[in-house]
């Protein structure tokens, strides 16, 4: 029984493959590198596979998403799509997406970045804000991590609007689905969380017909995959004073170049790809628990639809 790790960096994949060894003593782990014997591999631990990769694998029994997402998985056009993908949730993940929705809606909405310019120019200005009980948010995506962070807006006193591709119902939050609820729901908002997972019909999505839609002066959160934005929509937005500012996690090509003019854009704040980040020794044991079920009873939970993209 042997489990191959294929991540970006030798070091983490490494890492990956230590952590996974002491939790599944039985079972042989090796970078996917370093495998001699190709049909002996049964599962496949990985996050951005190269193209064809797992096509090498004809034993395969399930490939684990080192993540909540499998939009880099289903990039492989080789990809063999009978065998299933394994989503990487749990609690760990949720928190950490919870901890960073508040504190950049927190940020936003308390302008803070306004706050932080201010002190580098020595100028002392006392900006009155509306409680949050005033501020409306939408978060794009109610999976588990749009749920959470949702349910912990509406907590900290926010109005907080939801809208998913299918209807969802969460309490104390008006939910709206599919492209008929998609204008009620951006109409009047002022902070804008995506969290939705890559799609077709999600690609692309943050662009400036939704900016437009947005209540004027918003702001724009991007937790969840890069190509989800048009990036010069979002500049042409920001120039207008459309929107007012953006934080962004995900990029298309990461780590994002250093000549890209995100960076020394002042109305942007960028985070390199932190929001949800992922360990070995918290994500390991979600993924040996996975493996070790999903031998045993040929499924687990976090099974991905690979026809809806999540």
């Amino acid at each position: 029984m042997t489990i191959v790790v294929s991540l970006p960096a030798e070091d983490k994949t490494e890492w990956w493959c230590q952590m996974l060894r002491d939790l599944l003593p039985d079972w042989r782990v090796y970078p996917i590198d370093k495998v001699t014997d190709p049909d002996a591999v049964t599962y496949a631990v990985v996050w951005r596979p190269a193209t064809g990769a797992m096509r090498s694998f004809r034993n395969l029994k399930a490939i684990v998403s080192v993540g909540a997402g499998i939009d880099h998985v289903l990039a492989d056009e080789q990809l063999p799509l009978h065998v299933p993908i394994i989503r990487t949730v749990g609690t760990d993940l949720t928190q950490r997406m919870k901890e960073y929705v508040a504190l950049h809606v927190l940020r936003h909405h308390r302008e803070m970045p306004r706050i932080e310019a201010n002190q580098a120019r020595q100028q002392w200005e006392q900006i009155v804000v509306p409680p949050a009980t005033q501020r409306r948010v939408g978060v794009m995506g109610l999976g588990n991590l749009g749920a959470a962070a949702a349910d912990l807006l509406k907590q900290i006193g926010f109005e907080v609007h939801g809208w998913s591709r299918s209807q969802k119902q969460l309490q104390g939050i008006k939910c709206c689905a599919g492209d008929e609820g998609l204008r009620a729901f951006l109409d009047g908002t002022e902070i804008l969380v995506c969290l939705l997972p890559l799609t077709e019909s999600t690609r692309g999505i943050l662009n400036a017909d939704t900016f437009n839609r947005l209540k004027p002066g918003a702001s724009v959160i991007n937790a969840a995959r890069g190509p989800h934005l048009v990036e010069s929509d979002l500049v042409e937005a920001l120039d207008s004073g459309q929107i007012a500012g953006a934080t962004l996690d995900v990029f298309p090509v990461e780590p994002l170049p250093r000549s890209h003019p995100f960076w020394t854009n002042p109305k942007i704040t960028i985070t390199p790809h932190v929001a949800s980040l992922i360990d070995a020794p918290t994500g390991s044991k979600i993924v040996a628990r996975n493996i070790k079920t999903f031998e045993e009873t040929g499924t687990v939970t976090d099974i991905a639809d690979a026809k809806r993209g999540y």
